[in-house]
């Protein structure tokens, strides 16, 4: 199954965080911070939303910064994946 997004959302896929803190301290995964960064999988087309021309600004396989609860969470074939506006994401990471 593949998740195709309208309008102006994005499909975000985290992507993977240190077990361990700089120290070499292992943390459990209950003690682990939501990712933050993720990897683009799919783009919506843009076009007027909510009255106004938005134009696509990422692309798929970019590595982008979002809020820490923007967004929905899904879950396609036991992978968890974040639908965001593209708003809702804060840079573009390079």
């Amino acid at each position: 199954m593949t998740i195709k997004p309208l309008a102006d959302r994005v499909v975000l896929k985290p992507c993977e965080t240190e077990e361990t803190t700089k120290s070499g301290i292992v943390l459990a995964a209950a003690a682990q911070e939501k990712p933050q960064i993720f990897e683009v999988v799919a783009v919506g087309p843009g076009g007027v939303v909510d009255g106004k021309e938005v134009t696509m600004y990422v692309k798929v396989g970019d590595k982008v910064i979002s809020g820490k609860y923007a967004g929905t969470e899904v879950k396609v074939d036991s992978t968890e994946y974040t639908v965001v506006r593209q708003s809702e994401i804060l840079a573009i990471v390079e």
